[in-house]
This record gives structure tokens, sequence and C-alpha cells, in this order.
């Protein structure tokens, strides 16, 4: 499928000239609309530069070359923006929500996210995208008149429900939060701004959300195959890499491995793009949708791959979580990871005054569960060699996570 020039606006896409409006009211810019604004804050946020320094996968001094949290963002939003452009859809809000997804994420990625869950369990427990509401609706301090970013509601709402909705009709929490119930800085929020938890998102939230597993689909790849954590022969037993291998090869018989691999994750990538606007494109016809509610009000998501499509990429992670996610070696240093974010947590919970003098005064000084949360917030925004330079300080022994 060739991608022509970009699509002229969809009725279904979300209007930043019609706008839900901001938490905090604020008069119009003469230069910039209303998303784009939400992007250059997003991008002027300390949040989004401590992406730079937090984990993706290895740990920051394994290697210049694999990815971090913000190398991930900015494939991300590329990929958001590429497939917001074939759908007629509005391109800086999907960049917004690309670039913002992550800014919840703590030190030494889904370890660090399991270790703080366990430190709160008896609060609540952690949940990166309730973290990612805190930090752009409360944690930024970078204005006079308000904290937090305040962004658009479509941006706050594209945010919390990209993977769907959290409620039913009723309020009751579905899917993955149905055992624990919505997390609190997302109930919290609600008191104060309605971002309708039993609704999807919007058609931009819903491509942002298929663009990070694309991006981590094809980059785990090239990354995994870097760390020599599987060969070639390995990645041939995945059905959709085999078939791009085997066109490459014909197409280029002599080319060297490190080629070949990016060659593969370049065709894998475009692939995938097509799939999605394809059948993002059938399900929207399907539907007729005519505005952005009548996407928020189907009863089933209108951005995703193809049947098969799906298939294929359940076989790409499939493959990647035990010789990747899982393995030995990647499995022991995120193991050591957690123990730092552990120690770190319980040494500042049993001695606030450790944390810096802003944040140990900061504290609430009755509401434990706010003062631990709170403790949760200082961790959640470290880098990994943050983290590890206060676990030095603090501790006679740092792992060296290698």
């Amino acid at each position: 499928m060739a991608v022509e020039a970009a699509a002229a606006r969809a009725p279904y896409a979300s209007d930043p000239g019609n706008n839900r409006g901001r938490l905090y009211p604020e008069p119009p810019s003469p230069t910039r609309n209303a998303f784009r604004r939400d992007c250059d804050r997003i991008i002027h946020s300390t949040a989004f530069r401590r992406l730079a320094h937090k984990t993706q996968v290895f740990v920051f001094h394994e290697g210049d070359h694999f990815r971090t949290r913000l190398t991930h963002t900015l494939e991300v939003t590329q990929i958001a923006r590429s497939l917001a452009r074939a759908l007629g859809l509005d391109e800086d809000l999907a960049e917004a929500l690309a670039l913002a997804h992550d800014l919840g994420h703590p030190p030494f990625g889904h370890a660090g996210e399991r270790a703080l869950d366990r430190c709160l369990k008896a609060g609540g427990g952690f949940d990166h995208n309730a973290q990612t509401l805190r930090v752009v609706t409360a944690l930024e301090r970078r204005y006079a008149a308000f904290d937090g970013l305040n962004l658009c509601w479509e941006t706050l709402e594209g945010l919390v429900k990209h993977n769907g909705p959290l409620v039913d009709r009723d309020g009751q929490p579905v899917g993955r939060y149905r055992e624990r119930g919505v997390p609190q800085a997302i109930r919290d929020h609600g008191k104060r701004q309605d971002l309708e938890l039993w609704s999807f998102a919007s058609a931009e939230a819903q491509v942002a959300a298929i663009a990070d597993d694309i991006a981590y689909d094809a980059h785990d790849i090239d990354d995994g195959f870097r760390a020599e954590l599987f060969t070639l022969d390995d990645l041939a037993a995945v059905p959709l890499a085999r078939d791009i291998l085997g066109d490459i090869g014909r197409q280029y018989p002599d080319l060297d491995a490190v080629r070949l691999v990016r060659e593969l994750v370049r065709r894998l990538i475009t692939l995938l793009i097509e799939d999605v606007i394809a059948e993002t494109g059938v399900r929207l016809r399907a539907l007729g949708a005519r505005s952005p509610d009548d996407v928020r009000h189907a009863h089933a998501p209108v951005g995703g791959f193809s049947a098969q499509m799906a298939e294929a990429d359940r076989a790409i992670k499939g493959f990647l979580y035990p010789r990747m996610y899982r393995h030995a070696r990647i499995a022991r240093i995120m193991s050591e990871a957690e123990a730092v974010v552990c120690d770190l947590f319980d040494r500042y919970a049993a001695k606030p005054a450790d944390m810096p003098a802003e944040w140990a005064q900061s504290a609430p000084p009755s509401d434990e569960a706010a003062r631990l949360r709170h403790i949760a917030d200082f961790i959640a925004g470290m880098t990994d060699r943050y983290a590890l330079v206060e676990h030095a300080r603090l501790f006679e022994h740092t792992p060296e996570l290698r």
C-alpha cells in the first residue's frame, strides 16, 4: 500500500480549535494551536529530559547505541505522526500523546515499576500510567499560576485511556483495573476534571498506543540482536521476520548481518504501519464515524492491527519475551535494580531527611499514605544514574548492574 501525501482532516479527527479546554483557563496563543502548545510544554518539561537517562531494556551504561526511554519515545512519536497523517487525524495531538506516554516510568524500566508497586502495596500500588498523569497535572512545577503542565482535556484523556476504558458505564473497573481498581491518582484527578473513564479515547490516542507497540516490536529486535541475546537463525523462527529476511536475502544475497537486521527492522516498521492504516480505515468506515465522540462511544477500538498482523505481533512478542525481557542476563540486572529501588524507598520512609531538602520539607506530615506516595514520586522521577548515585551515598554496597 503506497502512502500518499497527508490526508485531508477527517471528520472524526480531534480539532484543536474546538477542544474541551484546560483545567486552568488560559488565553489562546497567537502562533500555536492548543495541541501544539501541549507538545511544546511536554518537550520543555523536566520529566521529558530525564527520559534520556532512563532504562528502556538496557541500563544506560551498557552501551551508547541501545534505546533509552527518550529515544524510544522519539521513535514512537515519529510512527504516531505517520499514522495520524495518513488517517487524516490531528498530528499534534498524536505527537503530544506519544511524547508524554512514558513520563511516569521510574528508573530501570519495568523493574523499577515492579519495585515501587511492591513498596506501595498497602497504598494502592504503583501504575506508570497514573504516574504520568501525576507528572503532567501536579509534579511538574514550571508555571506561576498552577502545578503541572495544564494540558488540554484531550491530551489528558489520551494519556489515561490510550489502552481503552478504565471503567464501565456504572463506574466499575474493567480490564487490567478490574482486580485492583482504578489508581488513586486517576480517581483524585477525576474529582476535578471528568475524563470520561468509561469511554474510549480519541483516534489520535489509539494510534499513539499502537505506535508504541510497533516501536517495541521493531527496535527491541534491533537492540536484542546487538546485545547478542539471539541470532539471525533464532529470528528466522518468527514467521513475519522469516518472510522479510527471505525477501532481503534474495534481493541482497551478500548483505552483512548488521545491515540485514537493520533492513529487517525498517521493513517491519513499514509493514506494521501500513497494516494499521488499512485496518483502522476499515474500522472507521464500518463505524461511520463523523465526529471524535463517535470514536469515543464506539463499542470497540478503531485503531489496531488486522487479525493476521495481530497474530504476527503476538508471535514477535512471544519471541522477544523469553529471549530478551526474561533472558538470564537481563533478569539478573533487573533483579538487582529492583533491590536498589526498594532500598531507597525503605531508607527514605525511615529517614525522610535523607531526601533532598525540598522533598523532605514538602512531605505531607500527617497522612502516612500521602507521605509514602510522596517518596514514590521522588524515586519515580530519578534517572537510572541518579538512583545509583543516591544508593551509593546511602549504602555501603551498590550493584554495578552489568
